[in-house]
């Protein structure tokens, strides 16, 4: 299941080879950040957590046993730190008012420009784009964890059934039935809004 470039990457980190811990970032920081952010809703708390992520898995490379691509196994890794994060946040009842939809955070396109057609959009058109997307990231983030992961897994990381089989450790049919309920759920939260 491990690529070529896989290989001589996994075997890089395993001799603690001078720059292989930098291109395991590199390869992998923006869909374990992307991950994280989106099951956390918190910009600070996922950078944390990308970096323990990176951490355990150079510390870890050694149970790398290939027998699924390196990117599910960090998958796998991020998910369960992931948990681990949210039962100690809330044991603690520590969770920052600062979540993904803050503002601030999001990045504009460049000279106010829409980056499909070049024009520049309309101040009550950007409004409802944004108010929509706000509350598309509500209706994830108010889905129960198991259901929230495999939708992003899925829906917005692209992944295959079976690379979400091994990441959360249940049968294809479990994660197919709760993408369909997380979808289900989403939808019937967006509905209340669409009416």
């Amino acid at each position: 299941m491990v690529g070529n470039a896989e290989k001589r990457l996994v075997r890089k980190l395993k001799a603690r080879a001078p720059g292989a811990f930098e291109s395991l970032i590199k390869n992998h920081q923006s869909s374990v950040f992307n991950l994280l952010y989106r099951m956390l809703s918190n910009r600070e708390e996922a950078e944390d957590l990308a970096q323990e992520v990176f951490i355990t898995v150079f510390k870890q490379i050694e149970a790398f046993r290939g027998d699924s691509s390196l990117a599910t196994w960090i998958y796998r890794i991020a998910s369960n730190h992931c948990i681990n994060r949210k039962k100690y946040l809330a044991r603690r009842r520590h969770y920052d008012s600062k979540s993904l939809f803050d503002m601030e955070d999001r990045v504009q396109p460049a000279q106010g420009k829409s980056p499909i057609s070049g024009q520049v959009p309309r101040p009550d058109e950007m409004a409802e784009g944004l108010q929509m997307e706000r509350l598309v990231q509500e209706a994830i983030f108010g889905l129960d964890e198991e259901h929230r992961l495999v939708l992003v897994l899925r829906d917005i990381q692209n992944l295959s059934y079976e690379e979400i089989e091994e990441i959360v450790g249940v049968p294809a049919g479990t994660v197919k039935s709760r993408l369909h309920r997380a979808r289900m759920a989403l939808k019937e939260k967006l509905a209340q809004h669409l009416r």
